[in-house]
This record gives C-alpha cells, sequence and structure tokens, in this order.
C-alpha cells in the first residue's frame, strides 16, 4: 500500500520546510533524523541535510520550480509555452551543441541565499527517489531526466501551497516499489510580500503612491533587497492574464527573430504594436524591457522606418494578434491613425504603403489557409472597407476640385454620403480633415475648384441635418460649373478681343462697350444664350490686368532676379490660378527664346519648400 509521510517545520526564522516521503508502507520505513539544528533526510545512497543556513546534498535527484518571468531561461525553454518549471539534476553539465550530460559526481552545497536568488523567490523544491532507477549515479541521473524530466518541467501543481497533486502526479510515473522524497522549502519573507503585492496589483494594477509607499514600508521591515523585490514583483504583473498573453506573444517573436538573428520591419511593427496595446491594457513596460535584454533585441533589428510608414506597419500588425486574444485587433483609434497615414502616403505618392497593404492581406491568406482564427479576415476587411471608402471619396473629390466639367450625379453625392458617415463615426470631423483640408491648402486649387468644395461640404452637411436635398445640392453645383465655363470663354474671347482691338479698357464706360461687343460675337457664334452678369465679366477683366502687370512688369524682373519671393508673393496675393499663371509663364519664355529650364530652377524653389 502506497503511503505518504509529511513532515514540516521551520530551520529559521526565513525558511520554511515541508518534506514529503511517497513509498510502499513508508510507515515501515525510517526516512529522516535530526541532529541539533539540522533535519536530514535519507534513503539508500541519498541524502539531503537541511541546516540553518544551507543544505547539502548527495546522491540523485536534483532541485526544481517555477520560472520567474524573467530569469535567464535557455532559448529551448522559452520557445515551449508548456515548458513551466526550472529543473537542475546533480551532475549535470549542458555540453556544446547544447546536450546533457551526467557525471558520478553529485555532491554539493547550496545556501538559502543563493537558491531562492538563482531559483524562485518564494518555492522551491528538492527531491530523490530509489527504485525506477538503477546503475551508478550518472546512470540514475540519466534514467531519472527520462523518466520525469518532462513532467518536472511541465507540471502546474509545482510552486502551489497543496503539494498532494504533485506527489500523486510524480508518483504516477514511478513503480510500486519507489519511493520519493520532496522538501519543498519556502521563503517566508518574500511570500509575504509577493502576496501583499499580487493583492494590490491585481485589485489596482496601477497602484496608488500612498499604496507602494506601504508596500516599501513591508520590503524595509522585511530585510528584502531591490533586486528581490524586482523580480517577484515583475513575476506577479506576468501572471496576470491579460498581461500574460500579450507578453507572451512579444516573447515568441523574439524567440522566433532570435533564430534568424535579426528582427524585420514587419517584425519589429508587430513588437511595437504589442507595446502600443500594452499601454492600452496597462501592461507594465519593464516586462518588455526584460525579454528585450535576454534576447538581445537592439543587436537584431534592423534600421527602423520613420513616420507614417512604421506607424502603418504597427497598426497592420495588430490584425494578427486577434486571432491569439491579445485584443480587438484595429480599434477606431487604430483606423483613424490608418487614415492619416493612407492620406500622407497619397500626397507623398508612396508605393510602400500599398506594398504594406498587400503584404498583410498576403500574411492572412497564407495563415488561414494554414487553420488560422477567421477573425484574421474579419480585421483585415475592416480595414480594407475603409480604405475602399478613402479611394472612392478621394478620386471624385480631387475630381471636382482639379478638372473642369467634373458632373457629380445623386448616385455619387450618396456615395459621399454613406462614406462621410462611416468615417464621422470614427471621429466627427474625419471627413473634412481627410479630404478637404489638405486640398484647400495646395496651391494649385483654382479658385472655383475651392468654391465647389465648400458648397459640396456645406450641402452635405446641409443634407445630413435634413436642410438640404441632392438633387439642391447637384444644382448648386451645375450653377457653379455654369459659372466657370463662362468665365473660361469670357477670358479666352477678351483677351482676343483686346490684342487685337482695344489698347484701353480701363473706364467704366470703355468696359461697358467691351461687354457689350462679347456677348454680341457670342450670341452671334451660338455660344451664349444668357447676358453675362456685369461682375462676372469684371472679374475676367481684373484677371487681364493682373496677368498684364505680372507678364510686362514683374515676371521679366522675376527672371533676371531669379526673385523666387516675388513671384510667390504675386501667385499667393493676385487671386490668379496657378495652373494658368504657370502656362503664361511658358509661353513667355518661348515668345522670348528663353530657356525654359531657368523657368524650371525657378519653379524648383517652391517645389522644395513644399517637399
Amino acid at each position: 500500500m502506497r503511503q505518504e509521510i509529511r513532515l514540516h517545520g521551520q530551520i529559521n526564522d526565513t525558511i520554511e520546510y515541508f518534506a514529503t516521503a511517497s513509498a510502499w508502507d513508508a510507515f515501515r520505513g525510517y526516512f529522516y533524523e535530526t541532529t541539533g539544528d539540522s533535519l536530514r533526510l535519507f534513503s539508500p545512497g541519498n541524502e539531503l541535510v537541511l541546516n540553518e543556513n544551507e543544505i547539502s546534498h548527495y546522491g540523485n535527484g536534483g532541485t526544481f520550480c517555477e520560472y520567474m518571468f524573467g530569469v535567464d531561461q535557455p532559448l529551448s525553454d522559452l520557445a515551449k509555452s508548456d515548458v513551466r518549471n526550472r529543473l537542475v539534476l546533480y551532475g549535470g553539465t549542458y555540453q556544446t551543441g547544447g546536450q546533457l550530460s551526467f557525471s558520478d559526481q553529485t555532491d554539493g552545497t547550496l545556501s538559502y541565499e543563493r537558491i531562492f536568488l538563482e531559483g524562485n523567490a518564494v518555492y522551491n523544491h528538492f527531491f530523490f527517489l530509489t527504485g525506477s532507477v538503477s546503475g551508478s549515479t550518472r546512470e540514475q541521473q540519466e534514467d531519472i531526466l527520462r523518466l520525469l524530466g518532462k513532467l518536472l518541467k511541465r507540471s502546474t501543481y509545482v510552486g502551489v501551497d497543496d503539494d498532494y497533486p504533485l506527489i500523486e502526479e510524480i508518483s504516477s510515473l514511478l513503480g510500486h516499489k519507489s519511493s520519493l522524497y520532496v522538501v519543498k522549502l519556502l521563503h517566508r519573507r518574500h511570500r509575504l510580500y509577493h502576496d501583499h503585492f499580487r493583492e494590490l496589483y491585481f485589485e489596482y494594477k496601477t497602484i496608488p503612491d500612498e499604496k507602494m509607499t506601504e508596500l516599501q514600508h513591508l520590503a524595509d521591515r522585511l530585510g528584502i533587497d531591490k533586486y528581490q523585490q524586482e523580480r517577484i514583483r515583475i513575476d506577479v504583473m506576468y501572471k496576470h492574464e491579460e498581461n500574460r498573453r500579450i507578453v507572451d506573444e512579444y516573447k515568441n517573436i523574439l524567440i522566433e527573430c532570435g533564430r534568424k538573428e535579426r528582427i524585420s520591419k514587419l517584425e519589429n511593427a508587430r513588437l511595437t504594436r504589442l507595446k502600443t496595446l500594452a499601454v492600452r491594457h496597462k501592461i507594465p513596460t519593464p516586462l518588455f524591457y526584460t525579454l528585450d535584454s535576454m534576447l538581445k533585441h537592439d543587436k537584431m533589428v534592423e534600421v527602423e522606418e520613420q513616420g507614417y510608414i512604421s506607424e502603418t506597419r504597427e497598426i497592420l500588425a495588430g490584425i494578427f494578434f486577434t486571432g491569439h486574444q491579445l485584443g480587438p485587433g484595429i480599434v477606431h483609434e487604430d483606423m483613424l491613425r490608418l487614415l492619416e497615414a493612407k492620406r500622407k502616403a497619397s500626397e507623398n505618392r508612396d508605393h510602400t504603403f500599398e506594398q504594406i497593404l498587400l503584404e498583410t492581406g498576403k500574411a492572412c491568406d497564407e495563415m488561414i489557409r494554414d487553420g488560422a482564427d477567421i477573425s484574421l479576415l474579419e480585421n483585415f476587411s475592416y480595414v480594407i472597407t475603409y480604405f475602399d471608402r478613402y479611394d472612392n471619396t478621394s478620386a471624385h473629390i480631387n475630381k471636382l476640385a482639379f478638372m473642369e466639367n467634373s458632373r457629380f450625379s445623386e448616385e455619387i453625392i450618396r456615395s459621399l454620403l454613406g462614406n462621410r458617415t462611416a468615417f464621422n463615426e470614427l471621429d466627427d470631423t474625419l471627413f473634412g480633415r481627410l479630404f478637404f483640408d489638405s486640398i484647400f491648402d495646395n496651391k494649385y486649387i483654382g479658385k472655383y475648384g475651392k468654391k465647389k468644395l465648400k458648397t459640396l461640404l456645406k450641402g452635405l452637411d446641409e443634407i445630413a441635418d435634413s436642410r438640404n436635398t441632392v438633387q439642391g445640392l447637384i444644382t448648386h453645383l451645375q450653377s457653379i460649373e455654369s459659372e466657370e465655363n463662362l468665365y473660361e470663354l469670357l477670358l479666352t474671347h477678351v483677351k482676343e478681343r483686346i490684342r487685337n482691338f482695344y489698347s484701353r479698357y480701363t473706364t467704366r464706360r470703355e468696359q461697358e462697350d467691351l461687354l457689350a461687343e462679347i456677348t454680341e460675337e457670342l450670341r452671334n457664334k451660338h455660344l451664349l444664350n444668357e447676358d453675362i452678369p456685369y461682375s462676372l465679366f469684371n472679374d475676367v477683366v481684373v484677371s487681364i490686368k493682373k496677368e498684364a502687370i505680372y507678364l510686362h512688369n514683374l515676371l521679366p524682373r522675376i527672371v533676371a532676379e531669379r526673385d523666387i519671393a516675388l513671384r510667390e508673393d504675386f501667385l499667393e496675393n493676385s487671386g490668379l490660378d496657378r495652373f494658368y499663371v504657370e502656362e503664361l509663364e511658358r509661353e513667355y519664355f518661348e515668345l522670348n527664346n528663353l530657356d525654359l529650364n531657368e523657368l524650371y530652377q525657378i519653379r524648383k524653389g517652391l517645389n522644395t519648400d513644399q517637399g
């Protein structure tokens, strides 16, 4: 009949022990003795002696404990998610190539300070056994590794208060005539600090200052050094369920990079993304610094990309984490940043952005093919839907701003209304910021382009508030378009008439005569079916005057002196469209047989400023 005998006592005012003998007819055996302040546990060929300040061992067996987060672990253990415990067998050493070999020299002495420093800060176990293994001590250790190694490195019962499940788990792998001896050492002071910090952290997560002061007073009273305080706190924080999922994913990426000895831009983006999630979940950054230090993050990373491209990689990397239950994947804040990045990429004609998107889509397809969670596709589709909305909206608005005779149908208006609603659900100012602010700042947008955009933006707001109709907005845009067409028609014909017939057109009477002649000419050519508004005609005349001043007075000076500032001042304040002025400049250079490269150099000053 298998029986268990347990001894419990204190070695000193800090160290407590729990000794268990599990054997066939254990009560008939004799496995311990006390001498003064020491406890000796033994079986044929094996012994453990617990003294006031140290423990000595002889024979087979070893020590095991639960890994504390951040301790120096072999990469082989780090890479296995189910490995939880540190196992050290007496006489074992790692050879070149990672192979473990044993010698017959297994005796030794360990101080309690070293045990709780190199092992777990709270619980550590020592063990030896008889039966089930035989031969020399070296052969026994090899047999123990084969028999119990996998269990002892993976058992979830290591480091818990109740030893019964652990003893049962180990005993189940031993023969009926085997005897198992396990000693659990408890560091009472570390346990008090550990439990108090765990209680505070799991209650507050961000522990109030007064509670941290209280905790520090406890550590001072117990005499716990700063290093042990830190490793206990980090271990507790890691074991919080939300923290552990994200930190483990971070660890797994680093491990894969460690095997390749490099971190790609995409992988670095995923690591950065996890740190972003950590901030959102109030996960302490020391958890990541510890892993970075252990796995040499800084020595593997490629040159980091800057700006919106780096941010895009980081956010899109978050798509891959949803399948691991690491959070909601792409959230509203992420989508806002992605859309801003897409806007910048579009303005800069940066194809890297689209390349990253293609890479992400390909990775999603491959992972789903290999059995990943379908939520990967859902997250990617969420992003693509918004990008499709962006492209559709941007195309229509840019066409309206920069192209003449751009007709908006009811279908286009309703599409823009739907997209406006979708974008403003993310942020109620997003639609205007994405599609209008930058265009209004564009130096090449003409006055009618601005007028149409302002009308469109206002009209969409009014329709959303039921203060206008789709047809009403279309009618207003068509009216502006008609005015634009009439302005261009007048500009062409007035310039031609002035060039051929008029040298003066400054007085009101001269302008009225000119207006009458132009009206008659256009009607005779069947180009006009209505009266010409005098205000519009006056705008045309004023533009022609400005054009004459530029061509005859300013441009020759700008060319001679390379005065870029003078040119820019005229363009900013004249109200003439930049495209139109640049065409005038080209004609001037060609007419005067000037080198067009000089004109490009003058314009380059503006382009450099914009870049």
